[in-house]
């Protein structure tokens, strides 16, 4: 708890540059950038200005909530028919995004929209420069940091070569890059970045024109070219993030505000519209509360809903520029109620047809808050661990390879094509109350996390939970195109046995598939009994939980 400001994330070095950012007068923009900067330093398999960014921003002198799409675009040339002649083709045995795609290598990678975001976040709300806020990621990337074990365990490069048949061989850059004498770093080495620190510094003297259209640009693409890959300077030089609207649903008298598509955290918003409509159908007086958590009827009902909403997902979710998703209907009341006969409260359903693909996916997600009430959801990431497996030579970064989201099915909205942007399994969420900021809502982990925010948020919302507790408790991950649902071990051992009774394909599953939580909660000051704030103690402060199975740190001043 802290009443001034507070950073929370996955790795504690980010943290503390995020909370200087905070004393030295910056607000919760300039916080997040730093943050951001840092981790790609110190979690580098999991962001990096090469990647993607959503951010949602509550801004309180406006008591309004600004969403941001900053995720990339295919580049020139990105088409089902030059897949196609390389030897990819759509895989009926996936009917969700990524079938016949390439996971690594440089078909998947998309325009980097990072730098972008981190630039035009700064632009609209930041009272502080890259110059200043790049330099503690320059800091640790010129003089080095000490590896975590738990960051180590993560720091595995993809093979990430040839074009054809992808992927069987590294790419050298990369292995020079992010590995030392040949290997990862072991757990306390100190590892050191002097390209991306080149880079960072690049974008404090020219910012994002330096990315875009100067030097890493030309880096960029003449690295794509010579694995075979389509990007173009034009790609880069014309490539904008956006403003958009948030996908909104009400639950428990709370405002939720997800990501809209391409992001699959509107699914959040139909799982708790789904939960707010039949629950008083399913349990007939009973409430989840009362069941509560050690009940496998409970769980069963949670996974049944999450099937539902991610049907619907895997059915429209795509770029709106180029598909029409029809929001609104799946998102309203009406819609949710239509769907309670779905869900057999006794058996399990079957979401498809059999399949056999089930999704990874590695990122970073940061809360940040300040003195003046400004509150940032920020969810930055490569995809995968180290993302295409592909480094750009002389600057440090990796680039992600979100297009492996796309489908080679011609018949989905989500098909792939030049400039579009894919199927984007990043969320970052908002709550309110009465139009008062709650929380930033934040889960990292591929498509554990729309599924993920549902459970975090049915913890505080029904169950009563503080933000660190539901950032600890128990959860499931439940693969669509598989059908194979994931308890984490304690709670497999006390329900597992019993959801499998119900028809349910049941796994026991670690910590390292449900995904990290960092968020913060804004907690108004307390009431005197004629209504007025107190004067002493009376004053609000923010509170926070940073999850336990990642390294993180909730800080604050």
């Amino acid at each position: 708890m802290a009443q001034h400001g507070m950073v929370v994330t996955s790795q504690p070095l980010a943290a503390q540059a995020g909370l200087q950012i905070l004393r030295s007068g910056g607000n919760a923009v300039d916080a997040a950038v730093a943050t951001a900067a840092v981790l790609n330093v110190v979690e580098p398999m999991m962001e990096g200005v090469g990647g993607d960014l959503f951010a949602v921003i509550y801004v309180a002198k406006e008591r309004k909530v600004y969403v941001l799409n900053a995720s990339g675009t295919a580049p020139t040339g990105a088409t089902v028919e030059r897949f196609n002649e390389l030897g990819y083709h759509w895989d009926p045995k996936n009917w969700g995004p990524a079938s016949g795609m390439p996971v690594h290598g440089i078909l998947p990678v998309t325009v980097p929209g990072a730098a972008w975001g981190w630039q035009e976040v700064l632009r609209r709300f930041g009272t502080m420069t890259f110059k200043q806020l790049l330099e503690p990621a320059v800091q640790y990337a010129e003089n080095g940091f000490p590896v975590s074990e738990r960051i180590a365990h993560d720091w595995i490069l993809p093979e990430a070569l040839p074009l054809r048949g992808c992927c069987t061989q590294p790419d050298l850059d990369s292995v020079k890059t992010w590995y030392v004498n040949g290997a990862p770093p072991k757990p306390g080495e100190i590892f050191k970045n002097p390209d991306l620190a080149r880079t960072f510094r690049l974008l404090q003297a020219q910012g994002i024109e330096a990315f875009y259209a100067g030097a890493i640009a030309k880096a960029i693409v003449a690295k794509s070219t010579a694995l075979g890959g389509t990007m173009t300077l034009e790609d880069l030089a014309h490539y904008r993030g956006e403003w958009v609207e948030a996908a909104r649903t009400r639950y428990h008298d709370h405002e939720l505000l997800e990501l809209p598509p391409p992001s699959q955290a509107w699914a959040t918003n139909e799982m708790l519209n789904i939960l707010q409509a039949c629950v008083p159908n399913w349990l007939a007086g009973k409430t989840l509360a009362s069941l509560g958590p050690r009940s496998p009827l409970y769980w069963h009902l949670l996974v049944e809903t999450k099937k539902l909403a991610y049907a619907d997902l895997y059915r429209y979710n795509a770029d709106p520029s180029f598909a029409a998703v029809p929001l609104g209907r799946l998102l309203s009341q009406s819609y949710a109620a239509s769907l309670c006969a779905k869900v057999d409260p006794a058996h399990a359903s079957t979401p498809g047809p059999a399949g056999n693909f089930s999704m990874g996916g590695d990122t970073i997600v940061l809360s940040t808050a300040d003195s003046q009430g400004n509150m940032v959801s920020w969810v930055n990431s490569n995809f995968d661990e180290f993302g295409s497996g592909i480094t750009v030579p002389g600057f440090g970064f990796i680039l992600h390879d979100r297009g492996a989201l796309f489908t080679l099915d011609p018949k989905s909205p989500n098909v792939i094509q030049p400039h579009k942007r894919p199927f984007n399994t990043l969320s970052a969420g908002f709550l309110l109350h009465e139009n008062q900021p709650v929380m930033t809502v934040t889960l990292m982990g591929g498509d554990m996390q729309a599924q993920g925010h549902a459970q975090l948020l049915v913890d505080i919302l029904d169950l009563g939970a503080n933000v660190q507790a539901a950032a600890d408790m128990a959860r499931f991950r439940h693969s669509q195109i598989s059908n194979v649902l994931g308890l984490e071990t304690p709670l497999y051992d006390i329900v597992g046995g019993k959801l499998a009774a119900m028809g349910h394909s049941v796994t026991s599953i670690d910590g390292e598939s449900v995904g990290g939580v960092q968020v913060i909660m804004s907690v108004p000051g307390l009431k005197d009994f004629d209504g007025a704030s107190a004067k002493h103690g009376g004053s609000g402060y923010y509170r926070a939980g940073s999850d336990f199975r990642k390294d993180g740190q909730a800080v604050g001043w």
